[in-house]
C-alpha cells in the first residue's frame, strides 16, 4: 500500500523522461498528448469552464441555494469571499471578450487575453486535470512521510522548512511549478505544513522547470551557455530561499497549522532507538494504512481536479490578463525599472538603461523579460536578464494568479513585496556568475 502507489506517483511527477528531445514527466506528456487531442475545442472548453464557474458562484452568493450550501465540497469551491466572487466574474468578463474577440482590443489581443486564453489556459487545464486526479499517488500513501523524515536535517536547518518540502521543490524543478503549488496548497489543507511553511514554500520552491529554463536561454540567444545558465539559477534560488523568508513579509507568517495549532518541534524528533529511515519508513506504513478504499482516493482525486479548473482557472484568466495590460499598455513597469539603473550600473551590466526595463516586467509574466532582452547586444546583460527572469519566480499570468487562487496563505501585495525582495537579492549573484561566465 506504501510501495505501489509511492513509486507510480514518483513516476508519474518526478521521472524526467525525454520526448522530441524535450525533458519532461510523464503528468506533462499526458496533458500535452490530450491538448493536442482537443485541438481548438480546448480554447472553448476553457470558456466554458471559466464562465460556468463564475455563473454558479454568484449563483451561490445571490440565491444561497441548499443543495450547494450543505455540501462541504460544493460550499468550499463556490460559496467564496466578495473579492473572489468579482475575480472570477472580472475572469469571465475577460474570456468571453477575448473568445469573440470584441470590446477593447487592450483586453483580447494576442499579446493579453489572447495570450492567457489560447496559449496558458488550456495547457493548465489539462495540467489541473491529470495532476489533481493523481496527486493522491503522491501525498497519499506515506512517500512524503518518508521523504520528510530524511531530509529533515538539511531542510530544517537551511531552509527552515519540513523535510517533505524537498520533494515540492524536485517535482517543481523536473516537471512544472503549478504542481508545486498545488501539491503545497492541499498539504497546507491537509495540516501538514504551517501559514509560514506554506507561504515560503509556495513563493520559493515552486520553481519553474528546465524545460522552460531551457526555452528561456533559448529566447535570448544563449543556448550554448545552459549549463552555466542552470548552476547560475540553481546558486541564486538558494540564497533567495534562505535570505527572502527570513525577511518580512514571510518571515511575519505565524507557525501555525490550517485548525490554529502551533508547530511544537515534537512532530520531526525521531525517538530513541530509530533512525532517520527506519522511523520514515514506519509513518510511511502508518499514512498508507489510512486509506480504506480505492473510491476514496478517486474522489479526492476529481475533487483535487475540480477545484484547481473551477477555482483557480477564472483568476489566472484574470489577474494574468490584468498583469498583461498594465505590461503592454502603460509605462507602469518601465517607470519602476528606473531605479534598478544605478544598481545595474554599479554591478557593471552593459546597457543598463535597456535592461531596466525588464526588471519588474517579469512580475506580469516570466517571458516578457526574455522577449524585451533580444533587442540588447550584450550576452552578459541577455543572459543577467534570463536568470533573474526565471528566479524572480513569482508572475501573475500562472505562479502568483495560482498561489492568490489556492489555498496558500499570501496576498496580492505580499507577492509584490516579495518579488522585489528576490529580484533584489538575486541580481548581485547572477550579475557576479555572469562576469565569471563571460
Amino acid at each position: 500500500m506504501f510501495l505501489l502507489p509511492s513509486l507510480v506517483g514518483v513516476f508519474l511527477f518526478m521521472t524526467p523522461v525525454s520526448v522530441n528531445d524535450t525533458l519532461t514527466i510523464p503528468v506533462a506528456v499526458l496533458a500535452k498528448g490530450l491538448l493536442g487531442q482537443m485541438d481548438s475545442l480546448g480554447v472553448a472548453l476553457v470558456t466554458f469552464v471559466i464562465v460556468a464557474s463564475a455563473v454558479m458562484t454568484l449563483v451561490t452568493k445571490l440565491a444561497k441555494p441548499a443543495v450547494i450550501l450543505n455540501h462541504p465540497f460544493a460550499n468550499n469551491l463556490l460559496n467564496v469571499t466578495p473579492l473572489w466572487a468579482a475575480t472570477r466574474v472580472m475572469g469571465a468578463v475577460f474570456v468571453l471578450l477575448t473568445f469573440f474577440s470584441v470590446g477593447p482590443e487592450a483586453v483580447h489581443s494576442g499579446d493579453t487575453g489572447g495570450l492567457v486564453l489560447n496559449d496558458l489556459a488550456p495547457l493548465l487545464f489539462c495540467v489541473f486535470l491529470f495532476a489533481g486526479l493523481f496527486l493522491p499517488l503522491l501525498v497519499n500513501f506515506g512517500l512524503l512521510e518518508m521523504v520528510g523524515t530524511l531530509m529533515t536535517k538539511l531542510m530544517r536547518p537551511v531552509f527552515n522548512l519540513p523535510g517533505r518540502s524537498a520533494v515540492d521543490c524536485f517535482a517543481s524543478w523536473v516537471g512544472d511549478g503549478s504542481v508545486g503549488v498545488l501539491m503545497t496548497s492541499k498539504q497546507y489543507e491537509q495540516g501538514h505544513y504551517t501559514e509560514r511553511e506554506a507561504a515560503v514554500i509556495g513563493t520559493t520552491f515552486s520553481i519553474v522547470s528546465i524545460t522552460f529554463s531551457l526555452v528561456v536561454i533559448g529566447t535570448v540567444g544563449l543556448e550554448a551557455y545552459f549549463l552555466p545558465f542552470l548552476a547560475t539559477v540553481c546558486l541564486s534560488g538558494i540564497v533567495c530561499a534562505i535570505v527572502v523568508p527570513r525577511l518580512p513579509p514571510l518571515s511575519n507568517k505565524k507557525d501555525q497549522f490550517v485548525n490554529g495549532q502551533s508547530r511544537t518541534g515534537d512532530e520531526e524528533v525521531i525517538p530513541a532507538g530509530e533512525n532517520s529511515f527506519s522511523y520514515g519508513y514506519k509513518l510511511a506504513l502508518a499514512r498508507a494504512s489510512k486509506i480504506k478504499s480505492a473510491g476514496d482516493v478517486a474522489r479526492e482525486g476529481v475533487h483535487n481536479a475540480i477545484d484547481m479548473i473551477f477555482g483557480v482557472l477564472p483568476v489566472v484568466m484574470a489577474i494574468g490578463t490584468a498583469g498583461l495590460i498594465v505590461a503592454e499598455y502603460t509605462p507602469l513597469f518601465s517607470i519602476l525599472g528606473a531605479p534598478f539603473v544605478p544598481l545595474l550600473e554599479l554591478l557593471q551590466i552593459p546597457e543598463a538603461s535597456a535592461a531596466s526595463q525588464t526588471m519588474v516586467v517579469g512580475f506580469a509574466d516570466m517571458f516578457l523579460p526574455a522577449i524585451l532582452a533580444e533587442g540588447i547586444n550584450s550576452d552578459v546583460t541577455r543572459f543577467v536578464i534570463a536568470a533573474l527572469s526565471v528566479t524572480q519566480l513569482i508572475y501573475m499570468s500562472e505562479i502568483g494568479a495560482l498561489l492568490l487562487g489556492s489555498k496558500v496563505p499570501v496576498k496580492l501585495w505580499e507577492l509584490c513585496v516579495i518579488f522585489l525582495l528576490r529580484t533584489l537579492v538575486a541580481l548581485p549573484v547572477i550579475a557576479l556568475m555572469a562576469h565569471l561566465i563571460f
